[in-house]
């Protein structure tokens, strides 16, 4: 810049701030008190607003800001969920990934209602009119019950040997689709009246109450890799009780972080096998 134009520039700056930033010298200038005080606090502004281009360019890309995921908590010891996790941690190093445990249908509608970005969910809905998903997974329901059992000496269980056993089931509050489909499949398979001695809210607490001693219970088969070493995990050959476990979100989420996260499931080998 030609020295006039610098000089009438600094002049302009220096009336609209109403203070000196130079002291005028016989030979040349020098910052002002002020002046110097002006130029740190304008250099620290230009790189906060350097590191504010920078930090939005990121979350525009969809390599930094917040994804809100949830899941159940029987979904997440292994398979797609964790390891969904762990390749969005690794892809993905500057973002903040804030995962929420909970009921499929309390995951549904807190994505509803923005509170989630996306649900790993189980019996997703076929047809909702604010929800994409993207099915990941196919669960199957299995048996629970202490070593040593009379049941654990069978070589083919079916639903009808469990017409004497005592059980540990789920609310129906907790998911009422899958309760009625379960116990319409034991009413199919010979299990007409199943005697349920206590419920347990999660697949955790079944699991407790089936190494006590209580009764047998209905868990997935994952649980086959967290169990108390004193339970077994055994498969009823008539029970066919199928479990898709999906990836929900919004349809107007335009999250590009969201849409790294769905494209980095998709890309998962479990989930490739399922197309």
């Amino acid at each position: 810049m030609a020295q006039p134009a610098l000089s009438r520039q600094v002049q302009d700056l220096e009336e609209e701030l109403d203070f000196k930033l130079f002291a005028r010298l016989p030979r040349g200038v020098k910052l002002s008190p002020a002046g110097k005080l002006f130029l740190e606090d304008a250099r620290r502004i230009l790189q906060d607003v350097k590191e504010a281009a920078a930090r939005a360019g990121r979350v525009a890309l969809g390599r930094s800001g917040t994804l809100r995921v949830g899941f159940t908590e029987n979904a997440s010891w292994r398979g797609v969920v964790p390891e969904s996790i762990r390749r969005f941690r690794e892809l993905q190093p500057d973002a903040e990934l804030q995962l929420q445990p909970s009921a499929s249908l309390e995951q549904l509608e807190a994505v509803r209602s923005g509170h989630l970005d996306a649900g790993f969910v189980f019996n997703m809905p076929k047809t909702d009119p604010e929800l994409e998903l993207l099915p990941v997974a196919v669960q199957h329901i299995e048996l629970a019950a202490l070593k040593g059992h009379p049941l654990t000496k069978l070589k083919k269980l079916r639903l009808r040997d469990l017409a004497e056993a005592t059980f540990v089931w789920f609310p129906r509050r907790e998911s009422p689709v899958l309760y009625d489909r379960l116990m319409h499949e034991c009413f199919r398979g010979g299990l007409k009246s199943p005697r349920i001695v206590q419920e347990g809210l999660n697949e955790a607490t079944i699991l407790s109450l089936v190494a006590t001693g209580l009764g047998v219970g209905w868990v997935l088969g994952t649980a086959r890799w967290r169990c108390p070493k004193s339970v077994v995990i055994m498969s009823v050959v008539d029970l066919n009780l199928p479990l898709p476990l999906a990836l929900a979100w919004r349809r107007d989420n335009t999250s590009p972080l969201l849409a790294r996260f769905i494209g980095d499931v998709q890309r998962l080998p479990d989930v490739r096998a399922l197309k």
